[in-house]
């Protein structure tokens, strides 16, 4: 019995296992399927990813590449005269993103300037006398703010301190040696002067001797001075004569600066005899250097009558015509050499004659010129 009971058993277990591995290899084999069929299908999406990747990026860039060809074929190029086309690759550049407002456009060709509009420039300029509105406000606009009284102080102050100031000078033109055929001279020509620039005291002084004698000739003159003008001031006042005889003269003149720089001095006198008579003196500086100074010069008296005590005629009595070249160490103090040429004419030069000397020639100068 015991035998009979494992062999159904046996009988009754076979079958089961049979079921159990067919239903394992069943489910084994379905699932390896499903791995391999899951596996498969990862990978036709992974190639399909692949796919659509390629695809994205052939329609992304061929896009781009329309757009970017779209873009550019738009741009207007013609102005970039200074641009090589021909080395720029444009189908990779994004123009839509470009910055045309940092872009550098001086290579432009030339504007039309005459087309522009200038905003009124060439309106014609206002003529005739200025309106009645500029005239409304006060004379000093200052008194608004000081009060007049206090402005009116303010400018006497400054027209006391400034345009009316006083101050003065002595001026040496002339300290030189002359030396000529048959004597040797001295020679001075002083002058100065103080007060404002429109009212002044002025002084001069001239005079002539040989060296080893006396003083030939010798005047003082003290004059007032006022300004006609910018350039000229009006003289006048008294000269004295003192060598070689005392004479005193009224004397009236001008003083001041000519065009081209001319200084001119011209003067008439009126002697307590009677006698008139009239000197001019005139000179320029060119100045060859800013040291060195070529001065020409030329000084001529006149006579209205014979003046015989003096030795001297009608008419011109003596002309000198020179140049002296000066050097200024400093513009106060500036030594000179120049030569000169100084003659009498008519019967003034007779009058020299009779007396057994020239009455014409050259002289050499060796001077000096300063003031303070």
């Amino acid at each position: 019995m015991r035998a009979i009971f494992l062999a159904g058993a046996a009988l009754i277990a076979t079958p089961a296992m049979a079921q159990d591995h067919g239903d394992h290899s069943g489910h084994a084999g379905h699932a390896q399927h499903q791995d391999h069929s899951a596996h498969q299908q990862a990978e036709e999406a992974e190639a399909g990813a692949e796919t659509d990747h390629s695809t994205h990026q052939a329609m992304d860039h061929s896009a781009h590449e329309m757009a970017a060809e779209q873009d550019h074929a738009q741009m207007d190029h013609s102005g970039h005269e200074g641009m090589n086309h021909g080395a720029m690759d444009h189908s990779e550049m994004d123009h839509s993103q470009m910055d045309h407002g940092a872009m550098d456009h001086s290579q432009h060709g030339q504007m039309d300037h005459s087309q522009m509009n200038h905003g009124g420039m060439d309106a014609e300029i206002p003529s005739g006398p200025p309106p009645a509105e500029a005239f409304e406000g006060p004379a000093h606009a200052a008194d608004e703010i000081w009060g007049e009284d206090a402005m009116v102080a303010a400018r006497g102050y400054n027209r006391a301190t400034h345009g009316n100031a006083r101050f003065g000078v002595i001026f040496g033109e002339r300290f030189e040696a002359r030396i000529g055929e048959g004597h040797d001279e001295y020679l001075w020509d002083l002058s100065g002067w103080y007060g404002t620039g429109t009212e002044k005291v002025v002084f001069k002084s001239e005079g002539e001797g040989e060296f080893g004698g006396g003083v030939d000739d010798a005047e003082l003159q003290l004059l007032w001075g006022h300004a006609i003008g910018p350039w000229f001031d009006l003289q006048a006042g008294v000269r004295l004569d003192v060598e070689p005889e005392t004479t005193a003269h009224l004397a009236v003149g001008v003083s001041g600066l000519a065009p081209y720089m001319i200084h001119v001095d011209a003067a008439v006198f009126l002697s307590d005899e009677g006698d008139l008579t009239a000197r001019v003196e005139a000179e320029h500086d060119m100045r060859l250097t800013q040291q060195l100074v070529l001065q020409p010069r030329i000084e001529f008296d006149l006579a209205a009558q014979d003046i015989p005590e003096r030795g001297v005629a009608a008419g011109l009595v003596q002309a000198e015509l020179g140049a002296r070249l000066r050097y200024e160490f400093v513009p106060e103090f500036a030594p000179y050499i120049g030569v000169e040429y100084e003659s009498a004419f008519g019967g003034t030069a007779d009058i020299i004659r009779a007396a057994g000397e020239d009455p014409g020639g050259f002289v050499f100068l060796v001077g000096l010129r300063t003031w303070f």
